[in-house]
């Protein structure tokens, strides 16, 4: 059993599933229970339809989750993403909350696609503007109504975004310096032949059956 595992008692599980309770209680119109991990408290966030028009409600959770007193998740520790080419939403956004009072973390999971906005919670947890800009710049997920969406971690003139599975893995484009013109240009993408192929053994190659025959004398 790992050290995780161990640590993770009935007492603690019965805490998970008391909360799970609650907090669905009062948002289980807008939150739905996910269970991949016993340990983590996760939700995700539905919908709202509203004449016809989709809305994520994940302000008001998110609002909910801070300011009640059963849950004081106080602080947003990371925003990130992750890339399901073949689903509907191919995008899934997760925000990861901690409450020092009651030394619990819990997990809200949002669906999303390139044409989806998905609310800013800057205005409620400041460091989320940080990580919806990495969001954006990795994997194209855009944010309402945040104040400063620009690339976060990518260079100057980056086309595409790094971290979509159907992105490739050596890019569009190479930059360099050019002397002649003496500024900085992007150019696809050439890769030297010369270096790529190799002779020699390398040391983490070892040494290969035949060679060692010969030495031993076998």
């Amino acid at each position: 059993m790992s050290t995780v595992s161990a640590a993770f008692t009935a007492r603690d599980a019965a805490g998970v599933e008391e909360l799970a309770s609650y907090i669905l209680s009062k948002k289980g119109e807008e939150l739905s229970r996910e269970t991949r991990d016993p340990r983590m408290l996760s939700f995700r966030v539905r919908p709202n339809k509203e004449g016809g028009v989709s809305s994520l409600p994940l302000a008001g959770v998110a609002k909910f989750l801070r300011d009640d007193r059963q849950c004081l998740f106080r602080l947003l520790v990371d925003i990130c993403g992750v890339d399901y080419p073949n689903r509907e939403f191919r995008f899934e956004v997760v925000y990861h909350f901690l409450s020092v009072t009651h030394n619990m973390r819990l997990r809200l999971l949002v669906d999303a696609d390139e044409s989806l906005f998905v609310p800013s919670l800057h205005s409620i947890f400041p460091s989320a503007c940080w990580y919806e800009r990495e969001c954006w710049d990795m994997y194209g997920i855009r944010f309402s109504d945040h104040p400063d969406l620009r690339r976060l971690l990518s260079d100057y003139g980056f086309s595409g975004h790094p971290l979509r599975k159907d992105f490739p893995l050596t890019g569009y484009t190479e930059v360099r310096y050019d002397e002649a013109e003496g500024r900085i240009v992007h150019e696809k993408v050439s890769l030297t032949q010369d270096l790529r192929s190799q002779a020699s053994l390398m040391p983490w190659h070892g040494l290969c059956r035949d060679e060692f025959s010969e030495d031993k004398g076998l």
